[in-house]
């Protein structure tokens, strides 16, 4: 087998075309070097698909074409097609709508350090020029408070700066700011690499309940997560240093994990590199 070939295990899952997000030979590049290869995938609506494979092939890169992050780094490009239920990413003329529709989410909890609790959950809604009155937007920050099950931690003190609150609580409030906006799809970048193993848990339990209304897509490397949370799995490899990441296979993720059908995914899902 080669680095070109994709291996696509178990039947195609019907799905609805509202928040099908396709991927079609996408290519991404910093100036002159390729860091993804024609990778083509879809993630099902209403699920979670994990994104798994090694250090530098292209995962988290993968996920900032999506929502248009990459874009905004000077002389990267985007070559390919990206459709979110029948709709051209690229097409789009507003990035901004692009992220409101596609949310993100970073290895890093980032809730703005100069606003409240409060004004980080409205943040999406007002850099779209949404107006609610007082009551529609207490409820919006109530709502996505308690779909993240932060509510009740942090009712009392609405008022007091983000990066107030435990990382694992930060980070809970950056998913809340995603999706208050009511995406289609929520990205995750390695969502709980900085947190304890607790915190780590709060959250799994959270994308579980989340991908029932969303769509989700995450970056890991912790392969016991992956196997626990996600419905697909895909996994990214290179062919050696400074190549360009390519989708080696892609399937439900019990059989990823069980029953591979190529042998560097099964290499790497048992340890033995990355």
């Amino acid at each position: 087998m080669t680095m070109t070939d994709v291996i696509t295990a178990g039947e195609p899952v019907e799905t609805s075309a509202k928040a099908q997000l396709t991927l079609t030979n996408v290519n991404a590049y910093y100036g002159n070097l390729q860091a993804v290869a024609d990778v083509s995938l879809e993630a099902v609506p209403n699920s979670l698909t994990a994104l798994i494979g090694p250090s530098g092939c292209g995962k988290s890169t993968l996920l900032r074409t999506i929502n248009r992050l990459h874009e905004t780094l000077p002389g990267a490009v985007v070559k390919g097609d990206l459709h979110l239920g029948g709709m051209n990413l690229y097409g789009m003329t507003d990035p901004v709508d692009v992220r409101s529709r596609i949310g993100m989410v970073f290895q890093r909890a980032n809730p703005f350090p100069t606003m409240s609790i409060r004004e980080n959950v409205l943040a999406g809604v007002k850099l779209r020029g949404g107006r609610l009155a007082r009551r529609e937007a207490d409820d919006l920050v109530e709502q996505a408070l308690r779909d993240v099950n932060l509510w009740d931690e942090v009712k009392d003190r609405l008022n007091r700066s983000g990066v107030s609150l435990s990382g694992g609580q930060q980070q809970r409030l950056c998913i809340a700011r995603a999706i208050a906006v009511h995406p289609d799809v929520l990205l995750m970048d390695e969502p709980c690499s900085a947190l304890d193993p607790a915190s780590t848990a709060a959250v799994e339990d959270l994308m579980i309940r989340l991908k029932t209304t969303y769509t989700l897509v995450v970056v890991t490397h912790n392969m016991a997560q992956a196997a626990r949370v996600s419905d697909t799995t895909a996994f990214m490899s290179t062919s050696g240093a400074g190549q360009p990441g390519r989708l080696i296979e892609v399937g439900p993720t019990n059989r990823i994990f069980s029953d591979p059908l190529c042998q560097a995914t099964s290499d790497y899902v048992a340890g033995k590199f990355g």
